[in-house]
Protein backbone atom coordinates (compact mmCIF):
# COMPACT_ATOMS: atom_id res chain seq x y z
CA UNK A 1 0.00 0.00 0.00
CA UNK A 2 2.89 2.39 0.35
CA UNK A 3 4.36 4.58 -2.94
CA UNK A 4 7.34 7.33 -3.24
CA UNK A 5 9.37 8.29 -5.40
CA UNK A 6 10.73 7.63 -8.91
CA UNK A 7 14.53 9.42 -8.95
CA UNK A 8 17.80 9.31 -11.07
CA UNK A 9 19.94 10.87 -8.69
CA UNK A 10 19.00 10.49 -4.31
CA UNK A 11 22.05 11.52 -2.05
CA UNK A 12 20.40 10.51 1.57
CA UNK A 13 20.23 13.47 4.19
CA UNK A 14 19.55 12.74 7.87
CA UNK A 15 17.49 15.37 9.64
CA UNK A 16 18.16 14.80 13.80
CA UNK A 17 17.67 16.35 16.64
CA UNK A 18 20.48 17.18 18.51
CA UNK A 19 21.10 14.97 21.87
CA UNK A 20 22.85 17.90 24.02
CA UNK A 21 25.02 17.15 26.76
CA UNK A 22 25.08 13.57 28.85
CA UNK A 23 25.29 13.80 31.96
CA UNK A 24 27.01 10.73 34.47
CA UNK A 25 26.72 10.62 38.20
CA UNK A 26 30.35 9.43 39.46
CA UNK A 27 29.29 10.38 42.94
CA UNK A 28 26.92 12.21 45.20
CA UNK A 29 28.81 15.82 44.51
CA UNK A 30 30.66 15.38 41.57
CA UNK A 31 29.07 15.00 37.70
CA UNK A 32 31.32 14.29 34.65
CA UNK A 33 30.15 15.63 31.28
CA UNK A 34 30.86 13.75 28.16
CA UNK A 35 32.34 15.61 25.69
CA UNK A 36 30.40 17.47 23.07
CA UNK A 37 29.85 15.99 20.08
CA UNK A 38 30.45 17.95 16.81
CA UNK A 39 28.28 18.23 14.19
CA UNK A 40 29.93 15.52 12.06
CA UNK A 41 29.62 13.23 15.37
CA UNK A 42 26.34 13.59 15.98
CA UNK A 43 25.42 12.56 12.34
CA UNK A 44 27.51 9.84 12.75
CA UNK A 45 26.08 9.02 15.89
CA UNK A 46 22.71 9.10 15.26
CA UNK A 47 22.97 6.41 12.14
CA UNK A 48 24.72 4.11 14.65
CA UNK A 49 21.56 4.48 17.22
CA UNK A 50 18.55 4.77 15.06
CA UNK A 51 18.02 1.11 14.61
CA UNK A 52 19.06 0.32 18.11
CA UNK A 53 16.47 1.74 19.86
CA UNK A 54 13.39 -0.42 22.21
CA UNK A 55 10.03 -0.35 20.26
CA UNK A 56 7.32 1.62 22.84
CA UNK A 57 3.98 2.45 22.51
CA UNK A 58 4.70 6.03 21.47
CA UNK A 59 5.98 6.25 17.76
CA UNK A 60 9.81 6.47 17.39
CA UNK A 61 9.74 9.05 14.52
CA UNK A 62 13.09 9.19 12.65
CA UNK A 63 13.61 11.61 9.45
CA UNK A 64 15.53 10.69 6.68
CA UNK A 65 14.87 12.65 2.79
CA UNK A 66 17.07 14.02 0.11
CA UNK A 67 17.35 15.30 -3.03
CA UNK A 68 16.62 13.54 -6.47
CA UNK A 69 16.39 14.03 -10.20
CA UNK A 70 14.88 12.89 -12.73
CA UNK A 71 13.59 14.26 -16.33
CA UNK A 72 10.05 13.87 -15.64
CA UNK A 73 10.25 15.95 -12.24
CA UNK A 74 13.39 17.96 -12.22
CA UNK A 75 15.42 18.29 -9.30
CA UNK A 76 13.22 18.16 -6.05
CA UNK A 77 13.74 16.77 -2.90
CA UNK A 78 11.46 13.87 -0.72
CA UNK A 79 11.69 13.98 2.95
CA UNK A 80 10.21 11.01 5.06
CA UNK A 81 9.09 11.33 8.40
CA UNK A 82 8.96 7.31 9.68
CA UNK A 83 7.91 5.55 12.88
CA UNK A 84 7.32 2.35 14.47
CA UNK A 85 4.98 1.46 17.59
CA UNK A 86 3.95 -1.25 19.29
CA UNK A 87 0.56 -1.12 21.37
CA UNK A 88 1.88 -4.34 23.03
CA UNK A 89 5.51 -3.65 23.91
CA UNK A 90 6.02 -6.53 26.06
CA UNK A 91 4.54 -8.50 23.53
CA UNK A 92 8.10 -9.21 21.39
CA UNK A 93 5.76 -11.49 18.63
CA UNK A 94 3.30 -8.90 18.22
CA UNK A 95 4.15 -7.33 14.45
CA UNK A 96 4.96 -3.53 15.09
CA UNK A 97 3.09 -0.80 14.01
CA UNK A 98 4.22 1.91 11.66
CA UNK A 99 3.24 5.24 10.65
CA UNK A 100 4.73 7.30 7.72
CA UNK A 101 4.96 11.36 6.85
CA UNK A 102 5.82 11.56 3.30
CA UNK A 103 6.55 14.62 1.59
CA UNK A 104 7.94 15.46 -2.44
CA UNK A 105 8.57 18.25 -4.38
CA UNK A 106 10.43 18.56 -7.37
CA UNK A 107 11.17 21.75 -9.79
CA UNK A 108 8.50 20.54 -13.01
CA UNK A 109 5.48 20.53 -11.42
CA UNK A 110 5.66 17.89 -8.65
CA UNK A 111 4.12 18.02 -5.44
CA UNK A 112 3.22 15.42 -2.73
CA UNK A 113 2.05 14.75 0.72
CA UNK A 114 0.64 11.51 2.33
CA UNK A 115 0.30 9.98 5.25
CA UNK A 116 0.03 6.24 5.31
CA UNK A 117 -0.01 3.27 8.08
CA UNK A 118 -0.37 0.11 10.12
CA UNK A 119 -1.71 0.32 13.09
CA UNK A 120 -1.98 -3.70 14.56
CA UNK A 121 -3.74 -3.62 18.14
CA UNK A 122 -3.13 -5.84 21.15
CA UNK A 123 -2.91 -9.72 20.60
CA UNK A 124 -2.92 -8.67 17.14
CA UNK A 125 -6.74 -9.16 17.06
CA UNK A 126 -7.62 -6.67 14.79
CA UNK A 127 -5.79 -4.37 11.98
CA UNK A 128 -6.49 -1.08 10.32
CA UNK A 129 -4.42 -0.24 7.34
CA UNK A 130 -4.86 3.48 5.85
CA UNK A 131 -3.03 5.89 3.29
CA UNK A 132 -4.20 9.48 2.61
CA UNK A 133 -2.49 11.54 0.46
CA UNK A 134 -2.29 14.77 -1.73
CA UNK A 135 -0.81 14.79 -5.34
CA UNK A 136 -0.09 17.52 -7.84
CA UNK A 137 2.42 16.37 -10.92
CA UNK A 138 3.11 17.71 -14.40
CA UNK A 139 3.02 14.06 -16.12
CA UNK A 140 2.45 11.98 -19.20
CA UNK A 141 -1.04 10.26 -20.05
CA UNK A 142 -0.39 7.74 -23.21
CA UNK A 143 -4.25 6.46 -23.60
CA UNK A 144 -6.08 3.69 -22.63
CA UNK A 145 -4.20 -0.03 -23.81
CA UNK A 146 -1.29 -1.70 -24.74
CA UNK A 147 -1.34 -0.42 -28.18
CA UNK A 148 -1.26 3.21 -27.13
CA UNK A 149 0.89 3.02 -24.40
CA UNK A 150 3.25 1.24 -26.35
CA UNK A 151 3.09 4.14 -29.15
CA UNK A 152 5.37 7.15 -27.75
CA UNK A 153 3.59 9.31 -30.22
CA UNK A 154 0.82 9.16 -28.15
CA UNK A 155 2.55 10.80 -24.79
CA UNK A 156 0.50 14.25 -24.09
CA UNK A 157 1.62 15.96 -21.05
CA UNK A 158 -0.95 17.29 -18.08
CA UNK A 159 -1.40 18.98 -15.20
CA UNK A 160 -2.69 15.72 -12.35
CA UNK A 161 -5.08 16.31 -9.52
CA UNK A 162 -5.41 13.55 -7.28
CA UNK A 163 -6.75 12.99 -3.79
CA UNK A 164 -6.69 9.72 -2.77
CA UNK A 165 -8.13 7.65 0.41
CA UNK A 166 -7.82 4.22 1.52
CA UNK A 167 -8.62 2.32 4.22
CA UNK A 168 -9.63 -0.93 5.55
CA UNK A 169 -9.94 -2.52 9.38
CA UNK A 170 -9.96 -5.86 10.14
CA UNK A 171 -10.84 -8.55 12.26
CA UNK A 172 -8.78 -11.54 13.22
CA UNK A 173 -11.45 -14.76 12.48
CA UNK A 174 -8.94 -17.46 12.54
CA UNK A 175 -5.45 -17.66 13.19
CA UNK A 176 -3.63 -15.50 10.70
CA UNK A 177 -6.84 -14.63 9.46
CA UNK A 178 -8.47 -11.31 8.77
CA UNK A 179 -11.48 -10.10 7.26
CA UNK A 180 -13.55 -6.50 7.27
CA UNK A 181 -14.43 -3.35 5.67
CA UNK A 182 -12.47 -1.72 2.85
CA UNK A 183 -13.12 1.46 1.21
CA UNK A 184 -11.45 4.11 -1.81
CA UNK A 185 -12.22 6.84 -2.04
CA UNK A 186 -10.30 8.86 -5.28
CA UNK A 187 -11.00 12.20 -6.90
CA UNK A 188 -8.64 12.78 -10.17
CA UNK A 189 -8.06 15.60 -12.73
CA UNK A 190 -6.69 16.51 -16.12
CA UNK A 191 -5.91 20.19 -16.81
CA UNK A 192 -3.60 22.04 -19.60
CA UNK A 193 -3.42 19.64 -21.90
CA UNK A 194 -2.98 20.00 -25.46
CA UNK A 195 -5.01 17.91 -26.96
CA UNK A 196 -7.20 15.04 -25.40
CA UNK A 197 -7.17 12.04 -28.14
CA UNK A 198 -5.72 9.88 -25.99
CA UNK A 199 -8.34 9.76 -23.28
CA UNK A 200 -10.59 8.88 -25.95
CA UNK A 201 -13.77 10.79 -25.06
CA UNK A 202 -13.46 10.19 -21.30
CA UNK A 203 -14.22 12.51 -18.69
CA UNK A 204 -11.42 14.51 -17.59
CA UNK A 205 -12.04 15.08 -14.31
CA UNK A 206 -14.08 12.28 -11.89
CA UNK A 207 -14.90 11.28 -8.78
CA UNK A 208 -14.86 7.35 -7.46
CA UNK A 209 -16.37 6.13 -4.23
CA UNK A 210 -15.58 2.24 -3.48
CA UNK A 211 -17.13 0.13 -0.87
CA UNK A 212 -16.57 -3.32 0.01
CA UNK A 213 -14.23 -5.96 1.98
CA UNK A 214 -11.06 -7.20 2.35
CA UNK A 215 -10.06 -11.15 3.22
CA UNK A 216 -6.24 -11.52 4.41
CA UNK A 217 -4.36 -14.74 5.59
CA UNK A 218 -1.00 -13.54 7.20
CA UNK A 219 2.06 -15.34 8.02
CA UNK A 220 4.31 -12.55 7.95
CA UNK A 221 7.03 -12.36 11.11
CA UNK A 222 7.26 -8.78 10.36
CA UNK A 223 5.47 -6.22 8.08
CA UNK A 224 7.82 -4.17 6.94
CA UNK A 225 10.47 -6.55 5.79
CA UNK A 226 9.67 -9.77 5.92
CA UNK A 227 12.02 -12.94 6.12
CA UNK A 228 9.48 -15.81 6.05
CA UNK A 229 5.94 -16.15 6.05
CA UNK A 230 3.00 -15.36 3.40
CA UNK A 231 0.43 -12.73 3.08
CA UNK A 232 -2.84 -14.03 0.44
CA UNK A 233 -5.35 -11.46 0.35
CA UNK A 234 -8.40 -10.20 -1.79
CA UNK A 235 -10.02 -7.41 -2.02
CA UNK A 236 -13.48 -6.67 -3.35
CA UNK A 237 -14.83 -3.28 -4.05
CA UNK A 238 -18.01 -1.48 -6.11
CA UNK A 239 -18.53 1.99 -7.34
CA UNK A 240 -22.18 2.32 -7.79
CA UNK A 241 -23.54 6.00 -9.17
CA UNK A 242 -25.49 6.54 -5.63
CA UNK A 243 -22.11 7.13 -4.03
CA UNK A 244 -21.12 9.56 -6.25
CA UNK A 245 -19.48 8.01 -9.21
CA UNK A 246 -22.02 9.76 -11.97
CA UNK A 247 -22.00 8.12 -14.75
CA UNK A 248 -18.82 5.39 -13.69
CA UNK A 249 -20.57 2.60 -12.61
CA UNK A 250 -17.76 -0.11 -11.89
CA UNK A 251 -16.85 -2.45 -9.79
CA UNK A 252 -12.66 -3.85 -8.87
CA UNK A 253 -11.57 -6.80 -7.67
CA UNK A 254 -7.67 -7.54 -6.49
CA UNK A 255 -6.46 -10.43 -5.17
CA UNK A 256 -2.29 -11.25 -4.20
CA UNK A 257 0.08 -12.94 -2.74
CA UNK A 258 3.73 -12.69 -1.25
CA UNK A 259 5.94 -15.31 -0.14
CA UNK A 260 8.89 -15.49 1.63
CA UNK A 261 11.43 -17.96 2.47
CA UNK A 262 15.14 -18.09 3.64
CA UNK A 263 17.21 -20.00 1.46
CA UNK A 264 20.74 -19.80 2.85
CA UNK A 265 22.77 -17.27 5.67
CA UNK A 266 21.25 -13.51 5.05
CA UNK A 267 19.56 -14.51 1.70
CA UNK A 268 15.59 -14.46 1.71
CA UNK A 269 13.77 -15.83 -1.39
CA UNK A 270 10.55 -13.40 -1.87
CA UNK A 271 7.96 -13.65 -5.00
CA UNK A 272 4.59 -11.67 -5.42
CA UNK A 273 1.87 -12.66 -8.00
CA UNK A 274 -1.01 -10.13 -8.63
CA UNK A 275 -3.85 -9.71 -10.36
CA UNK A 276 -6.03 -6.22 -10.78
CA UNK A 277 -9.45 -6.78 -12.21
CA UNK A 278 -12.42 -4.11 -13.23
CA UNK A 279 -15.43 -4.68 -14.65
CA UNK A 280 -17.93 -2.15 -16.09
CA UNK A 281 -17.71 1.24 -16.90
CA UNK A 282 -14.14 2.08 -15.22
CA UNK A 283 -12.92 5.57 -15.43
CA UNK A 284 -9.19 6.70 -17.09
CA UNK A 285 -8.14 7.51 -13.95
CA UNK A 286 -9.36 4.08 -12.15
CA UNK A 287 -7.85 1.60 -14.48
CA UNK A 288 -5.23 -0.83 -13.23
CA UNK A 289 -1.63 0.40 -14.58
CA UNK A 290 1.95 -0.94 -14.48
CA UNK A 291 4.68 0.71 -12.77
CA UNK A 292 5.98 2.61 -9.88
CA UNK A 293 5.02 -0.38 -7.25
CA UNK A 294 6.60 -3.95 -7.80
CA UNK A 295 6.72 -3.51 -11.32
CA UNK A 296 9.93 -1.30 -11.11
CA UNK A 297 11.02 -0.34 -14.45
CA UNK A 298 8.01 1.74 -15.86
CA UNK A 299 6.37 4.72 -15.71
CA UNK A 300 3.66 4.62 -13.60
CA UNK A 301 0.88 4.70 -15.92
CA UNK A 302 2.13 4.73 -19.17
CA UNK A 303 0.51 1.39 -19.95
CA UNK A 304 -3.28 1.30 -18.08
CA UNK A 305 -6.47 -0.85 -19.16
CA UNK A 306 -9.15 -2.88 -17.63
CA UNK A 307 -6.98 -5.57 -16.47
CA UNK A 308 -3.83 -6.33 -15.09
CA UNK A 309 -1.53 -8.68 -14.06
CA UNK A 310 2.43 -8.96 -12.46
CA UNK A 311 4.98 -11.34 -10.87
CA UNK A 312 8.09 -10.83 -9.32
CA UNK A 313 10.49 -12.87 -7.95
CA UNK A 314 13.59 -11.51 -5.91
CA UNK A 315 16.43 -12.23 -3.77
CA UNK A 316 17.45 -10.17 -0.78
CA UNK A 317 21.11 -10.72 0.45
CA UNK A 318 22.34 -9.58 3.50
CA UNK A 319 25.87 -8.42 3.08
CA UNK A 320 27.42 -6.37 5.82
CA UNK A 321 26.48 -4.89 8.97
CA UNK A 322 23.59 -2.61 7.89
CA UNK A 323 24.00 -3.06 4.38
CA UNK A 324 22.25 -5.78 1.52
CA UNK A 325 21.73 -6.11 -2.11
CA UNK A 326 18.69 -7.45 -4.10
CA UNK A 327 17.98 -8.46 -7.91
CA UNK A 328 14.35 -9.13 -9.39
CA UNK A 329 12.74 -10.62 -12.28
CA UNK A 330 9.21 -10.12 -13.44
CA UNK A 331 6.62 -9.36 -15.71
CA UNK A 332 3.20 -7.89 -16.24
CA UNK A 333 0.43 -7.32 -18.24
CA UNK A 334 -2.64 -4.92 -18.98
CA UNK A 335 -5.66 -6.53 -21.40
CA UNK A 336 -8.76 -5.30 -22.01
CA UNK A 337 -10.48 -9.39 -20.90
CA UNK A 338 -8.97 -12.47 -20.47
CA UNK A 339 -9.53 -13.48 -23.89
CA UNK A 340 -7.15 -10.85 -25.39
CA UNK A 341 -4.01 -11.35 -23.93
CA UNK A 342 -0.82 -11.96 -25.84
CA UNK A 343 2.05 -12.75 -25.31
CA UNK A 344 3.59 -10.52 -27.22
CA UNK A 345 2.62 -7.65 -25.08
CA UNK A 346 4.30 -8.74 -22.07
CA UNK A 347 5.78 -6.07 -20.35
CA UNK A 348 9.56 -7.64 -18.97
CA UNK A 349 11.03 -6.31 -15.65
CA UNK A 350 14.51 -6.65 -14.27
CA UNK A 351 16.65 -5.10 -12.05
CA UNK A 352 18.89 -4.54 -8.82
CA UNK A 353 19.01 -2.60 -5.76
CA UNK A 354 20.51 -1.49 -2.46
CA UNK A 355 19.67 -1.87 0.99
CA UNK A 356 20.32 0.12 4.20
CA UNK A 357 18.95 -0.93 7.81
CA UNK A 358 17.44 2.81 8.98
CA UNK A 359 15.66 1.01 11.39
CA UNK A 360 15.01 -2.61 12.53
CA UNK A 361 13.53 -3.98 9.67
CA UNK A 362 13.23 -0.34 8.46
CA UNK A 363 15.52 -0.04 4.89
CA UNK A 364 16.17 2.27 2.85
CA UNK A 365 15.70 1.24 -0.62
CA UNK A 366 17.61 2.38 -4.09
CA UNK A 367 16.15 0.26 -7.28
CA UNK A 368 17.17 0.54 -10.67
CA UNK A 369 15.01 -1.38 -12.98
CA UNK A 370 15.06 -2.37 -16.72
CA UNK A 371 12.21 -2.88 -18.98
CA UNK A 372 10.77 -2.84 -22.32
CA UNK A 373 12.34 0.73 -23.83
CA UNK A 374 11.99 1.18 -20.40
CA UNK A 375 14.33 2.06 -16.92
CA UNK A 376 13.01 3.31 -13.51
CA UNK A 377 15.09 4.79 -10.67
CA UNK A 378 13.41 4.46 -7.32
CA UNK A 379 14.17 5.44 -3.85
CA UNK A 380 12.05 5.24 -0.63
CA UNK A 381 11.26 3.17 2.54
CA UNK A 382 10.48 -0.75 3.34
CA UNK A 383 10.63 -3.48 0.24
CA UNK A 384 9.17 -3.20 -2.66
CA UNK A 385 6.77 -6.15 -1.61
Amino acid sequence: MFRLWRISVCIIVMTFASHGQVMALTSDSDTVAEPKRNIVEKFLHYFQSSNKKAITSRPDFSVIGGPHYSSEKGLGLGIVVGGLYSTCPSDSLLPVSNISLVGNIATKGFYMLGLRGVHVYPDNARRINYDLSFELFSTYFWGIGYDWGNDNKNKVKYNQLKLRFTADYEWRLAPKLYVGPATNIVYIRANDLAWDVPWQGEALGHASVGVGGRIQYDTRDNLTAPNTGMLLEAIQLFYPRFTGNGIYSFSSFEIGGNFYTPIWKGGILAMRAHGLFTTGKTPWGMLPTIGGGTIRSYYEGRYRDKNEIDITVELRQHVWRRSGIVIWAGGASVFPKISEMRSKELLPDFGFGYRWEFKQNCNVRIDLGFGKHSTGFLFGLNEAF
